[in-house]
């Protein structure tokens, strides 16, 4: 199964700017997911494990690096061949 996250960071921090790059440098450097970054979310697709994973470590080590920190976050599970087959109507 595929998921899409976007997700957002909010470090409560003066300096803020560089924790949130550093989150989107670390997670780019994972070969099995595709991200798209814009001004204020990152989107991440890939295998469902793999993401979790994934996301569960690098949101562990800004905590563990920024201390306080908001994620904001929407998952969506889908199944690409599924996605690309037209829908029915009712």
């Amino acid at each position: 199964m595929q998921v899409m996250v976007e997700i957002s960071l909010y470090p409560l921090a003066n300096q803020y700017i560089e924790p949130i790059k550093a989150f989107i440098e670390r997670i780019n450097s994972y070969p099995d997911v595709t991200i798209a970054t814009c001004s204020t979310s990152t989107q991440i697709s890939g295998d469902y494990a793999v993401v979790m994973q994934m996301l569960g470590t690098e949101m562990q080590r800004t905590h563990q690096a920024v201390g306080q920190a908001i994620f904001v976050a929407k998952f969506l599970n889908f199944d690409a061949m599924q996605s690309n087959q037209p829908q029915s109507a009712p």
